[in-house]
């Protein structure tokens, strides 16, 4: 299985837009949240898998709502997939295509994806960086999605030693990203 790297799209921001309108209208007489577009195509000029990846944010006793919410709407719900505090989604189309998650606010995983975006939109040079290790990682056609991630760790040690999370926080992320380590 090869790993799609493909330039920054300007048209990133208009999809989640899209998106996080019909996301939101289908929150908007439940629990209260915040769409987050979050991972590499939520930061302006970050080469990216082109997949869209968004956090439905909410208070963690509404994620039950929040659930039902989008499976309303056509999301099919698959379960938390082994991250706590994240309940994952396949979207009703491919148009774009996109992960959503429905999130509980102030996990290790929510504040570990908004400080990656937000230090990347901030920091050209370790934006630059990033995509240099994604490209030449991807570049490698045998590469697996858990080597890809893996592989991306010291880099986004940086990028999170940029951010207010602990050092302790950072370990964490670490050990869910690189199980080796």
């Amino acid at each position: 299985m090869s790993i799609e790297v493909v330039a920054y799209d300007p048209s990133w921001q208009v999809l989640f837009n899209k998106v996080a309108a019909v996301l939101s209208g289908a929150l908007a007489d439940g629990p209260a949240a915040s769409v987050e577009h979050v991972g590499s195509t939520s930061v302006p000029g970050l080469a990216a898998k082109p997949i869209l990846d968004i956090d439905v944010i909410v208070a963690p006793q509404d994620v039950p709502a929040a659930v039902a919410a989008l499976e309303r709407i056509g999301y099919r719900h698959r379960g938390d997939l082994g991250v706590a505090g994240r309940e994952a989604f396949h979207a009703p189309d491919d148009d774009p295509r996109r992960h959503v998650y429905v999130c509980a606010a102030d996990t290790i995983n929510v504040r570990n994806h908004l400080a990656v975006r937000d230090v990347l939109r901030e920091r050209h040079d370790l934006r630059d960086e990033y995509a240099a290790v994604k490209l030449e990682l991807a570049a490698d056609p045998g590469m697996d999605m858990d080597t890809y991630i893996a592989r991306k760790s010291d880099v986004l040690q940086k990028v999170l030693a940029a951010s207010d999370l602990t050092a302790d926080e950072r370990r964490q992320i670490l050990s869910l990203n690189d199980p080796t380590r």
